[in-house]
């Protein structure tokens, strides 16, 4: 039987997850909720079928998989009350601004022994699976670390312009949003990293998020994470993982665009799909299926999310324990 699922939050990623759930044979959407009607509207014009639900409470009662893509500050407490009623999660990410509140949330999700993952989206991801695999069986040679590069014209992009909470320093930026998935791929690669130094740009005004941010991090062998992220200027987006080796380096670009060099240009390792963006959520929700059934996945843990927020926040310098703890 699909799994019935409630999704609370229906920004730009509530309202992706609904339209694919709603495609998935494993998934039945049978409640949505968001404090905006506007959001509420155009899911039911999407979804006709599906339920708005008085409350976020109300949506948790009608399901037993609650989907979070709300912002995270109230995150945590949705999760722990879907938890506390045996309801299993996925959260989107960041996992949190706090790094205490989130050491709870873990600790909590763990002990209440429901399924939890966290949506880095690509976490199962045929890219992050091959060059984790080519970098185990020696296909890279000799890891020599990872770059990371991310630019945009503008921040939020213009897509992002609905959810404004982005543009805000307390919750929003490029590096909590947007790096984080790169800094999760790298730790799957390289394992758990430590921050040597960073330093973001903010602007005049003390609410907005960082514009520039650059950062060095290593993990316990010490291999070098190179990190440059910039807003500004005429040109496209530009999103970019690279995980050099000895023999042969491979350029993750735009989540899933996967491309190899041994010196030379980086040419592509498989066809790009049709839909890079659907391949991703389908691939996502297929290990979603697998963890609820208590079956192997490659779906990114509270824990490992937790490990990237330390990063993030150590980078941001929001919570300055944040760049000398080693991570748990």
């Amino acid at each position: 039987m699909a799994t019935r699922t409630a999704i609370i939050g229906l920004g730009i990623m509530g309202q992706r997850m609904l339209e694919h759930m709603m495609l998935h044979p494993e998934f039945e959407v049978t409640a949505v909720w968001d404090p905006d009607k506007a959001a509420c509207a155009a899911a039911t014009t999407a979804a006709p079928q599906v339920q708005v639900a008085a409350d976020a409470a109300a949506a948790i009662a009608a399901a037993d998989l609650v989907y979070l893509a709300c912002p995270p500050v109230p995150r945590k407490a949705y999760a722990l009350d879907a938890a506390a009623q045996g309801k299993a999660v996925f959260l989107e990410k960041p996992l949190g601004i706090d790094i205490d509140e989130s050491r709870d949330l873990v600790a909590q999700l763990d002990q209440s022994g429901v399924p939890a993952a966290v949506n880095f989206t690509q976490a199962a991801g045929d890219a992050l699976t091959d060059v984790s695999a080519a970098a185990r069986d020696g296909t890279l040679g000799t890891l020599m670390g990872v770059d990371i590069i991310v630019t945009y014209p503008a921040w939020p992009r213009a897509w992002q312009q609905s959810a404004d909470w982005l543009r805000f320093r307390h919750e929003g930026g490029m590096t909590r949003e947007v790096i984080s998935h790169f800094l999760f791929f790298s730790e799957r690669i390289l394992g758990p990293l430590q921050i040597e130094w960073a330093q973001p740009t903010y602007p005049a005004d003390p609410t907005l998020c960082e514009t520039h941010v650059a950062a060095r991090l290593v993990n316990q062998d010490g291999l070098p994470v190179s990190l440059m992220g910039s807003v500004g200027g005429a040109q496209p987006d530009r999103q970019e993982v690279t995980v050099k080796g000895s023999k042969t380096s491979r350029r993750i670009s735009e989540f899933s665009r996967d491309a190899a060099s041994d010196g030379g240009a980086f040419t592509p390792v498989a066809p790009e799909p049709a839909d890079p963006r659907a391949a991703s959520l389908k691939a996502q929700l297929d290990d979603l299926a697998l963890l609820i059934e208590g079956k192997p996945n490659r779906l990114a843990t509270p824990a490992e999310a937790l490990r990237v927020q330390i990063l993030v926040e150590g980078i941001l310098g929001s919570d300055q324990r944040a760049k000398s703890e080693p991570p748990r």
